[in-house]
């Protein structure tokens, strides 16, 4: 096995929102037995913190120190090997940071430097010493810029709309199509656009358009990369 400068298996999956990075993350995880790490999670958890307290998006100071009490306090688990749960201290927070109003925060949260500083920082301690697939928008430019193998995951626009809005129905909540479309595109402008740790594809990084494909297809295609670098064997 091959592995990164710290003798791990570390695998940095990113892509916009909807591309299908969290599935395809859970599916290799599975796969290889590798630790998950959803850096989306830690950022929802912020906003919806944020969003409790009744802190404005806008306020650097108190996000900083919501950042830095998750940072303390979150953890992840892979239930059954099927389901990531979210924890914050004793508390879990799976459904509550996925509700649609603290989602709204997400994008402006993340753009506060001090927010992401933090953030980086967690998700490096929990891959520290563990072999990991690590899925979000920075992993291969920011978090991990020395993973053995960095995948950006993209498709079309109408594509990552049509999933997202069945992921809401699924939730029993009613959208519309062309307003999740406007949502993610801008999504895809602010996490694009941002100062600090912007979402575009490393240097070394494998793109795969999972627009025609199933989340095993991609799957499938990860492992044989990992398999070909003689990462796994």
């Amino acid at each position: 096995m091959s592995t990164d400068s710290e003798g791990r298996l570390h695998l940095a999956i990113d892509g916009p929102a909807a591309a299908g990075k969290s599935t395809v993350a859970l599916g290799v995880a599975q796969r290889v037995g590798l630790t998950l790490v959803d850096s989306g999670s830690m950022y929802r958890a912020v906003a919806l913190l944020s969003l409790e307290d009744d802190v404005g998006t806008d306020d650097r100071d108190a996000l900083l120190e919501i950042a830095r009490r998750v940072a303390a306090s979150f953890r992840l688990e892979l239930r059954d090997g099927e389901t990531l749960r979210v924890y914050l201290g004793e508390r879990e927070g799976t459904e509550d940071i996925r509700a649609q109003e603290g989602g709204r925060r997400v994008s402006p949260v993340s753009e506060e430097p001090g927010v992401r500083t933090e953030m980086v920082r967690l998700q490096r301690c929990l891959v520290e010493g563990r072999d990991a697939v690590v899925e979000g928008r920075d992993i291969g430019t920011t978090v991990l810029p020395d993973a053995p193998l960095k995948v950006f995951l993209t498709a079309s626009d109408e594509e990552r709309a049509h999933r997202r809005a069945l992921e809401m129905e699924e939730k029993g909540i009613r959208v519309d199509r062309d307003t999740v479309l406007r949502e993610i595109s801008r999504r895809d402008e602010i996490d694009s656009s941002r100062a600090v740790s912007p979402l575009r594809p490393a240097a070394d990084a494998v793109p795969i358009d999972t627009t025609e494909k199933t989340a095993a297809d991609v799957v499938d295609e990860i492992i044989g990369m990992l398999a070909d670098k003689g990462l796994i064997n």
